[in-house]
């Protein structure tokens, strides 16, 4: 029995490249950010720093190698890839893992 589940989010193509949308997945408000039509990141929509539901509307960027999203509020920085705070390492989002299958993104998430 597996403590996940792969739940399909949207269509990859419906995900303008380098905004953010959120998602109702499984009772969780995901903010959903495409780098490149066969790739995406999945977070928590929750602002870390304020708890308001606003990652979806932040800035996407990098430092050096890593993708990253500054939050709208406060512009706190965080790595996509991780979650890490790059601002504050008192701060964390949650990330999920993302896949593209037959062109729909899905979104791994706690069963």
């Amino acid at each position: 029995m597996s403590d996940t589940a792969w739940l399909a989010a949207c269509p990859i193509a419906e995900l303008e490249t380098g905004w953010g949308e959120t998602a109702l997945l499984a009772g969780r408000q995901i903010a959903l950010l495409k780098d490149s039509d066969s790739h995406a990141f999945a977070i928590d929509a929750q602002d870390p720093h304020t708890g308001a539901m606003v990652m979806a509307r932040g800035i996407m960027g990098s430092r050096g190698d890593a993708p990253t999203i500054a939050s709208p509020l406060h512009k706190e920085v965080y790595d996509l890839r991780t979650g890490a705070g790059l601002s504050h390492p008192d701060y964390a989002v949650r990330t999920y893992p993302t896949r593209i299958v037959a062109g729909v993104l899905e979104v791994e998430l706690p069963a």
